[in-house]
């Protein structure tokens, strides 16, 4: 198996959030009003999946290998824009956040914040999964030898069988803080 074809396994499943809130966004026009459960479990998705799991794995060892190769410059320049768009994922999810406690505390004028984040996370990924899948990735693997690629696929593997261990690690650490508190 090609060490990329992981990460564009996990593009089908990102992909398939895309619909969904459209289809979110099509009933906030027509109710006026915010499902607070669909956008928490929507921000669940692209922090725990779509940016721990997946924007994890390019970052953390796909982006760290090919850093240490000589890149063609427009590849390194492709790499630093995507590395650019992953930040600007998490500051969306993180504003979708803020603006659904707005809504939450009663804030009416935050429905035109959540639409506005919801359409831009809709309209961001499958660009984002175009740019990787069709400019970069596949390209990329000429860098590496075949031993390079069977490392990177172990990586990989080795980084999902830990993740949901950090993930509920991390919330029962928050729970206790809570309870601490």
């Amino acid at each position: 198996m090609m060490p990329i074809a992981p990460l564009m396994i996990e593009h089908r499943l990102i992909e398939r959030i895309v619909p969904l809130i459209k289809d979110e966004l099509r009933k906030i026009s027509e109710q006026k009003r915010v499902d607070p459960r669909f956008i928490d479990t929507a921000v669940d998705f692209f922090r725990t999946y779509a940016d721990r799991c997946h924007h994890g794995k390019e970052e953390d060892i796909f982006f760290r290998d090919l850093a240490t190769k000589e890149l063609d410059p427009e590849h390194k320049k492709v790499m630093n824009e995507l590395m650019e768009e992953h930040v600007h994922a998490r500051r969306t999810v993180g504003g979708l956040v803020n603006a659904k406690e707005r809504y939450v505390r009663g804030d009416k004028g935050a429905i035109g914040d959540v639409v506005a984040l919801l359409k831009e996370l809709a309209e961001f990924y499958p660009k984002h999964i175009e740019k990787e899948d069709q400019h970069f990735f596949i390209p990329c693997m000429k860098y590496f030898t075949k031993q390079e690629k069977d490392e990177l696929l172990k990586e990989f593997y080795e980084f999902d069988r830990l993740l949901i261990h950090e993930k509920y690690k991390k919330t029962i650490e928050q729970l206790e803080g809570a309870i601490a508190r």
